[in-house]
Formats: C-alpha cells, sequence, structure tokens
C-alpha cells in the first residue's frame, strides 16, 4: 500500500474489482494505492469501532449506509490502538462532524493514518455486485496520474486471497498484558488474542474478572502459566483453517474441562477443535443488525457480526468428538449459518458474533454472564 497524507476532497479516485468492474469517485482519505478484500458491513453507526476492529486486517470495507462520518471521530471508541482496515468506500462523508465527543474528522483520521478511500460511488451498486458475485480481491486508486485500467486490474488480481491467509499473528499482542478485575477480583481468565477487541477483556473486568491475554502464538503452557479459572478464544482475522495452533491449544484446554468461552474467530476454532470443518461464505455477515437465536431458550437477538468463514457442524442433531456430546447452540435467522457451539459434557461454549457490543446492540450481554456461571460450577 502506497499513500499520501495530503488534503483528498477533489483528487480522482477508481475502484477496481478483481472480475473487471469498476467504479469511478474522488479520494477519501490518504490518496495512493491499497488492496484488500471487498466486503460490505450494514451498520448505520459505529463506524470507528469498524475501523479499529482488528478483524477487518486485510479487508477493504464498503460502508452501505449512505452519510458517514456525521459524528468525527473521538478517543474514546476505538477498539484497538489503530485503523485496521485496508481501505475505506462511503457515499456521502460528512463535511462537517456535529457531535461533542469528536476530535477531528473522519477524512482527517483516515489521512493522519494512511489509509486509502473513495467516496462519490453507488455504494447500493457495489453492495448488490457483491452479494451476487461474493466477496473478491479489490484495489482502489487515487491521484492525479492513475495507472490505466488494464494496469490496475492486474495488480488486484496479484493480491493475496483470505482464503488461506493466516493473519492473527500479525494483528495480535506480542507481550502479555493484564487488564484487572472492576472491583473484587473472582477469577482469572486466560484470554487468547488472536485480534481481540479492546472492549472484550473490559466486558470481562466488568464481571470481577482479571484478564490475562496472551499472544496468538500462546501454548497449553503458557495459558496454565497463569492458574485460570478459565480460558477466551477471541475474535480476529484469516482464514480458520490455517490457525493449527489455537487449534492445538483449545483441544488441551478441552482434555483438562477447564471453562472455555470463545468468539467469532475462536467459535471457528472450537469447531475445528472439535473435528468440525469450516468453509468461506460467500459474502459473510457484518454488520450491527444481524438476527439471530440461541436456540438453548429460543430467544432472538439482534447482533454485532463481523465474519467471512463459518462453521460447518449439524443444524439438526447432537454430534458426538472427542470431547463429548456438542450441538450448534445459535442460528443465524438470515441463512442458517452456525452462529454458536456448546458441550453437552463439559464447561464450554463459543458464538460466532460479537457479545461485546462495541458497536451494536447489547442483546448478547448475557454470553459473560454464562462464562461466570461456568467457572462458578467448576470452582463449586
Amino acid at each position: 500500500m502506497t499513500t499520501s497524507t495530503r488534503g483528498a476532497a477533489k483528487v480522482p479516485a477508481v475502484l477496481v474489482l478483481e472480475d473487471g468492474r469498476i467504479f469511478r469517485g474522488r479520494a477519501y482519505g490518504a490518496v495512493g494505492e491499497t488492496f484488500g478484500e471487498a466486503v460490505f458491513s450494514t451498520g448505520m453507526t459505529g463506524y470507528q469501532e469498524t475501523l479499529t476492529d482488528p478483524s477487518y486486517h486485510r479487508q477493504v470495507v464498503v460502508m452501505t449506509a449512505p452519510h458517514v462520518g456525521n459524528t468525527g471521530v473521538n478517543d474514546e471508541d476505538p477498539e484497538s490502538q489503530r485503523i485496521w482496515v485496508s481501505g475505506y468506500v462511503v457515499r456521502d462523508p460528512a463535511r462537517v462532524p456535529s457531535n461533542w465527543r469528536a476530535k477531528r474528522s473522519l477524512d482527517e483520521e483516515l489521512r493522519h493514518q494512511g489509509v486509502v478511500g473513495i467516496s462519490g460511488i453507488d455504494t447500493r451498486a457495489l453492495t448488490r455486485h457483491l452479494r451476487e458475485r461474493g466477496a473478491m480481491r479489490v484495489g482502489i486508486f487515487s491521484g492525479n496520474a492513475l495507472p490505466d485500467e488494464g494496469t490496475m486490474l492486474a495488480e488486484v488480481r496479484q493480491a493475496p486471497e483470505m482464503k488461506g491467509a493466516n493473519l492473527a499473528a500479525e494483528v495480535a499482542t506480542k507481550e502479555t498484558y493484564v487488564v484487572p478485575a472492576i472491583g473484587e477480583k473472582r477469577f482469572t481468565v486466560a484470554a487468547v488474542d488472536l485480534g481481540i477487541k479492546g472492549m472484550t477483556p473490559h466486558r470481562m473486568a466488568e464481571r470481577g474478572i482479571e484478564v490475562h491475554v496472551l499472544p496468538a502464538t500462546a501454548t497449553a503452557e503458557d495459558v496454565y502459566a497463569v492458574n485460570p479459572d478459565g480460558v477466551f478464544f477471541s475474535n480476529g482475522p484469516g482464514d480458520p483453517a490455517t490457525a493449527d495452533g489455537p487449534v492445538a491449544v483449545m483441544q488441551e484446554v478441552l482434555s483438562r474441562k477447564t471453562p472455555l468461552f470463545g468468539i467469532c474467530f475462536g467459535n471457528q476454532i472450537l469447531g475445528r477443535a472439535l473435528g468440525f470443518g469450516t468453509y468461506k461464505l460467500k459474502y459473510g455477515h457484518r454488520g450491527i443488525n444481524q438476527p439471530v437465536q440461541d436456540r438453548t431458550t429460543g430467544k432472538v437477538e439482534v447482533t454485532a457480526h463481523n465474519h467471512g468463514f463459518a462453521v460447518d457442524a449439524p443444524l439438526d442433531k447432537v454430534s458426538d468428538t472427542p470431547y463429548g456430546r456438542a450441538e450448534v447452540s445459535h442460528v443465524c435467522l438470515n441463512d442458517s449459518v452456525v452462529e454458536g457451539l456448546q458441550l453437552l459434557d463439559q464447561p464450554a461454549f463459543s458464538v460466532q458474533y460479537h457479545p461485546e457490543a462495541a458497536a451494536g446492540p447489547h442483546d448478547a450481554a448475557y454470553l459473560f454472564d454464562r462464562f461466570v456461571s461456568l467457572m462458578e460450577g467448576q470452582r463449586a
């Protein structure tokens, strides 16, 4: 990716998909070129959390909401220390942000962090194209001396694909750190960082949990060195089929019957650890308005999602695994994709979505309480 942080308001920009479709607009954010997987997000709010979610590493995010940047950028809402998306696509960016917490405009923040974007294109047409053809590689090119269309398309087709990408270690912490419990400490949790969002350990800390956040390369010995009451596997980017290390660690956790909770990438890791396969969705689930049913209670939740891969597990039966019986606990009501797993003979479960609600609704906050209940039961 090459970028310039000079003003981009009237600079021409071109978006090129790997199947040859082209959209022309204006540069938004940094000027230059960038490549990634084109995906769309249906959230109308929460763009700061989306941009700073490490799960979006190497993805170019298309916002389906037409107006983006209205509330500017603040210093409280980021989910990590930087923007992770490789490119950003909007239709009508706000000219002037308006919010009492705003410190700067979204355009300024994108330029400051060198994130190449494009505005002024028909994002509805682009979204419909991705729904019909599937997520695919894309390039955004901006500047006054753009390459010809053939050159741009060739560069897009040379970019790496998401399938087969091993990305968790690129976004995870390199050193272990601790998020202290808020109030009285009740439990210790080892959290394997595969691309964790800042709000996730905070949600656990609110429940009296001291969270030790470990690198994606952590071993089982590293996990148990903190003497955990429970183990957590986070969200993250890339293809779960490449995550052999985290799968091996989770299998050791399952063998010891330590209470276990996984979200998003962690759900896919649990699926693999139990012997299920994973596969790439046509265009994935991304946004903060995805309907999911908790099959254990019948409750329907509106949830926050960001995943392009899913677990291939049977919806209609209980499965036998090396660690006991397992079943699909949650399912997406849009397309019946597996959205959660649970073991019936030991304390382990996972969900495919983001219950920390950053950004997004709080319907799934009870899952952190469910994790606490598992640790209470194990201690008793």
